[in-house]
C-alpha cells in the first residue's frame, strides 16, 4: 500500500524524490515524508494528507543534498499523524527508515530497546527498525569507535543484523549520517525494486516512481539487501553473501502513466480496455496447441489430462474475475473449479489434493493475502501454481511455478478496470486450451471460439460508444441512495463487480446478486425509484433474467437493462436499455462490465468524488 522512493546521485535529491512520491500516490496513502542528507546531516519533513502539502512545506523549508528517501504511508500501526508519518529516526536523529509491511514482533523488540534506554516518539512498528539499526551500530562500533567512524561495511552489517531479527513482511530504505553517500534497502514479502541510472541510482516500491529517469531495473527477491551509491549497486543475501545482479529492461515509459487527455486515470483505463485485451491475446491464443500452452501457462496437455480440480484464489476485483473463470473453465473443459477469497482460503483446513491446479490472480502480484495463500500451498507440499498477473517480476510471479502475464500496462486508478478484463481474457484463453487438451472441444471448435475471442476488442470499442448515454443516465440517478445489480451464470460475478465499482468510487450503497436469488431476500429492499441494473444479454437463461427484471419493475424499481444488440422482449418493462454487441455468453462478461464501469465512474463524477484515489482504499494491498 505505502510507497517508497530513494535517490542517490549527483543531483539535488528532494525534487526527484518528490516527483517519485507523486507517481506513487495511486497506491493510496494518508501521510507523506522525506529525508535528505544535507552537508552530512539528516533533515526530514513530514505531513499528514496529500503530497502537495509536503511540497508546500519544502517550499518554506527547503532540503538540499544528493541523497534522499521519501515515503507515502497507509496506516497499519498508529493513526495518521505527523509523528507516525515516515521517515522514522533513531534516538539521535542520525538514522532514518522508510518501511512498507508489518513487523509482527515489533512490540517485543520495542520493549527490549526501551529497557536499554531507547526513547520512541511514534506508535508505529517502523520506528523500531531505526532504533534496532542504532543498537547494532553501537554494538559493532564498540571499542572506542564513534558512530561517525563506522564505514559502509559495518552499516551494512548493522542492517543485516536488524532484518534478521524482524519477523513479518518488510521493504525498507535506510539512510545514516555516518555513511552519507549510501542508501541500504532490504525486502521480505513486500515489493522493492532498484533503478540503475547514469551516475544515479534509485530504490522504490514500484518502478513507476523512477521510470522517467531509467528503465534499467533490478527486482529484489526475499532476503535481499542492496547498497546503493552514486557510482554503483551491490547486492547481498541476508547471510551476507554477495549476489549476482540481473537487470530487467522495463518497456513501460512514463507517458503510459499519464492521463492522455482524460479527466481521470480510471476513465482513461476504461477506454484502454480493448487494447489491453488485444495485447493480452496477442501471441497467446493461436494456435491452440501444446507449444503455445507451454509458453503461456507453463504446462502441456499431459499435465492437463491429470488435473482433477482447479482452485482459484484472489481478492477484490480479481476474485470476481476468478468467479467468471469458474463458469467459463467448467463450461469449456469440464474440470471442476472452486473459487475462494485468498484471505479465507489460507485459513481453511480443507487440503489441496494432488492433481489440483492452483490459480492465483493479482493485478500487482503483491497482494498480501494472495501471496500468503500461495506460500501456504508451497509449505504444505504444494501443487502446481499458475499466477495471472499484470506486473513482470512481482512477488507472485516469483512464487508461482508458471505465470500468464496480462499485458495491460500500468493501471493507476485505484478501482481496477483494464486489469480486470485482462484477467478475464487470460481465463478465457486458459479455458479454451484446457478444453482442447482434454478433448472436451475438438480442434475445430477450439478454433471457432478462438476467433470469437479475437473479435472482443472491436466489440468492446463498440460498447464504449455508450459513454455519452451512460453519462447522462448516471447524472440522473447519481443522488439515489441505494442500487441493486443483477446477473446470472457467468454474468453474476459482473453484477458483483458493478456493485463493487460503485461502492469503491462513489461511496454509495450497492449490492450485487444472482438474479434467481432476488426472491430470497433482496426483493424486500426494492422501493419506488430504486435503480436496478440487470444484465440481460443473449444466453440460455435470458427468459429467467427477464422475469427477474419484470418483478423489480412491478415493485417500482427504475430498471436499466444491459442487452444484446438483437431483438429482445423488454419493451415496456424497463426504463432504459444499454445495447452491446452479441458474443458467446461465456465471453460476454468482458463486454457487460463496461457499461457498469462507466456508470460507476459517472455517478462518482456527478457526486464530486476523488475517483482515482477514493477514500480508505489503496491500489496495492500489500498487508493482510
Amino acid at each position: 500500500m505505502c510507497g517508497i522512493i530513494g535517490y542517490v546521485g549527483d543531483k539535488d535529491s528532494a525534487p526527484i524524490v518528490m516527483a517519485g512520491l507523486r507517481r506513487l500516490e495511486y497506491r493510496g496513502y494518508d501521510s507523506a515524508g522525506i529525508a535528505v542528507i544535507s552537508k552530512g546531516r539528516l533533515q526530514r519533513r513530514r505531513s499528514v494528507g496529500k503530497v502537495e502539502l509536503l511540497s508546500k512545506m519544502l517550499e518554506e523549508e527547503p532540503l538540499k543534498g544528493n541523497v534522499g528517501i521519501g515515503h507515502t504511508r497507509w496506516a497499519t500501526h498508529g493513526k495518521p499523524s505527523q509523528d507516525n508519518a515516515h521517515p522514522h529516526t533513531d534516538c539521535g536523529g542520525k538514522i532514518v527508515v522508510v518501511h512498507n509491511g508489518i513487523i509482527e514482533n515489533y512490540i517485543e523488540i520495542r520493549e527490549r530497546l526501551q529497557a536499554e534506554g531507547h526513547k520512541f516518539s511514534s506508535e508505529t512498528d517502523t520506528e523500531v527498525i531505526a532504533h534496532l539499526v542504532e543498537h547494532h551500530l553501537k554494538r559493532l562500533g564498540s571499542g572506542g569507535k564513534a558512530l561517525s567512524d563506522v564505514t559502509e561495511p559495518l552499516f551494512f552489517e548493522a542492517v543485516r543484523q536488524t532484518v534478521r531479527e524482524m519477523e513479518g513482511a518488510y521493504a525498507v530504505g535506510i539512510l545514516w549520517e555516518g555513511c552519507p553517500g549510501t542508501i541500504i534497502g532490504a525486502r521480505k514479502q513486500s515489493p522493492l525494486v532498484v533503478g540503475a541510472g547514469q551516475g544515479e541510482n534509485f530504490l522504490a516500491s514500484d518502478v513507476s516512481a523512477f521510470l522517467e529517469r531509467t528503465r534499467k531495473v533490478l527486482f529484489l527477491d526475499d532476503g535481499d539487501i542492496v547498497l546503493l551509491n552514486a557510482s554503483g549497486i551491490k547486492l547481498f543475501n541476508v547471510d551476507g553473501k554477495k549476489r549476482e545482479i540481473s537487470y530487467t529492461n522495463v518497456q513501460w515509459d512514463q507517458t503510459m502513466a499519464e492521463k492522455g487527455g482524460y479527466k481521470h486515470f480510471m476513465l482513461k483505463e476504461i477506454h484502454e480496455q480493448p487494447t489491453a485485451v488485444e495485447d493480452t491475446l496477442r501471441g497467446a491464443l493461436l494456435p491452440l496447441d501444446d507449444k503455445t500452452m507451454k509458453a503461456e501457462f507453463g504446462f502441456d496437455s499431459e499435465f492437463v489430462k491429470k488435473i482433477e480440480k482447479i482452485q482459484i484464489v484472489a481478492c477484490g476485483t480479481a476474485y470476481h474475475a476468478g468467479m467468471v473463470g469458474e463458469y467459463v473453465i467448467e463450461h469449456f473443459s469440464g474440470i471442476p473449479v472452486h473459487v475462494d477469497l485468498a484471505s479465507e482460503f489460507r485459513y481453511r483446513e480443507a487440503p489441496v489434493r494432488k492433481n489440483t491446479l492452483l490459480i492465483a490472480i493479482s493485478q500487482s502480484g503483491e497482494t498480501a493475502d494472495t501471496l500468503a495463500a500461495v506460500r501456504e500451498n508451497k509449505k504444505n507440499g504444494g501443487v502446481h501454481t499458475l499466477a495471472i498477473c499484470n506486473v513482470v517480476g512481482s512477488s507472485l510471479t516469483r512464487e508461482a511455478q508458471s505465470t500468464f502475464h496480462t499485458r495491460c500496462g500500468p493501471e493507476i486508478g485505484v478501482a481496477s478496470t483494464k486489469a480486470f478484463v485482462g484477467q478475464l481474457t487470460a481465463l478465457f484463453v486458459l479455458a479454451l486450451h484446457l478444453g482442447v487438451a482434454r478433448g472436451r472441444l475438438s480442434a475445430d471448435e477450439g478454433l471457432k471460439y478462438a476467433h470469437e475471442l479475437l473479435k472482443l476488442p472491436q466489440f468492446m470499442r463498440d460498447a464504449l460508444k455508450l459513454d455519452g448515454d451512460i453519462k447522462a443516465m448516471a447524472e440522473r440517478l447519481a443522488q439515489r441512495g441505494h442500487y441493486l445489480f443483477l446477473g446470472r451464470n457467468a454474468n453474476y460475478p459482473i453484477a458483483l463487480e458493478g456493485a463493487l465499482k460503485l461502492k469503491e468510487i462513489s461511496y454509495l450503497h450497492a449490492e450485487g446478486f444472482a438474479g434467481g436469488e432476488m426472491k430470497h431476500g433482496p426483493i424486500a429492499i426494492i422501493d419506488e425509484g430504486m435503480p436496478v441494473l440487470g444484465i440481460a444479454v443473449k444466453s440460455q437463461i435470458l427468459d429467467k433474467m427477464l422475469s427477474n427484471l419484470q418483478e423489480a419493475k412491478a415493485r417500482g424499481a427504475h430498471v436499466v437493462a444491459i442487452v444484446s444488440q438483437s431483438k429482445h422482449k423488454l419493451k415496456g418493462d424497463i426504463d432504459a436499455e444499454l445495447a452491446i454487441p452479441v458474443t458467446d455468453e461465456y465471453f460476454s462478461p468482458a463486454l457487460t462490465v463496461i457499461p457498469l464501469q462507466l456508470f460507476a465512474y459517472y455517478v462518482a463524477a456527478a457526486r464530486g468524488c476523488d475517483i482515482d484515489k477514493p477514500r480508505n482504499l489503496a491500489k496495492s494491498v500489500t498487508v493482510e
